[in-house]
């Protein structure tokens, strides 16, 4: 019988925050369950297993990422859109680094066109438009962004840009204007 209070959204809800305290790789059903002081079988009534768990959280922290990105770029296009997409981004990964491990997860197909990832895709697409990329070259540069940006937090998370003097906003700033340039003065293919 599931326990009073206990639903799979605040179980999820808790990984996530789990996920931001000691790092997504250290989300367990044992960890979670410690937190709701239940036993680890109490909680298989409202997931399947610890992949189960990790995959809510991976959808969780996608529909938030979608959310904070569609609120920043609203009524914005162009590079104003982009800027505002790149920094929402990386603004979640800070805000959230153990959702943002989550949301890098392989997650099968199903559930990638019909949540949070295909709005994310969606609104990359939708930036793009203010630069007139017509396909294939408007999945190139959503790859190129999305590797950009995940590159960059990545990197900036593990400490890799401490070792030199220039700040890593700057870099930051410097690599938005590269993309920007990119995006207007996109090679065609011959």
């Amino acid at each position: 019988m599931p326990r009073a209070g206990v639903t799979a959204e605040r179980l999820t809800l808790a990984a996530a925050e789990l996920a931001d305290e000691v790092g997504f790789a250290n989300v367990t059903v044992s960890a979670l369950a410690r937190r709701f002081g239940v036993k680890d079988a109490s909680l298989y009534s409202h997931v399947r297993n610890a992949h189960d768990l990790k995959v809510r959280v991976a959808v969780l922290a996608l529909a938030e990422l979608a959310d904070r990105v569609g609120d920043a770029i609203a009524g914005r296009a162009g590079r104003d859109a982009l800027v505002a997409f790149a920094n929402a981004y990386r603004g979640y990964a800070t805000d959230h680094p153990g959702r943002y491990a989550a949301a890098q997860v392989e997650l099968d197909l199903d559930t990638l066109l019909a949540g949070a990832a295909r709005r994310h895709a969606d609104m990359t697409r939708a930036i793009l438009r203010g630069y007139h990329l017509p396909e294939p070259a408007q999945t190139d540069a959503v790859r190129m962004l999305h590797s950009t940006f995940h590159g960059y937090v990545t990197l900036e998370h593990t400490g890799a840009f401490q070792h030199t003097a220039r700040p890593a906003e700057e870099s930051w700033r410097h690599t938005l204007n590269a993309l920007d340039a990119a995006l207007r003065h996109w090679p065609t293919d011959r």
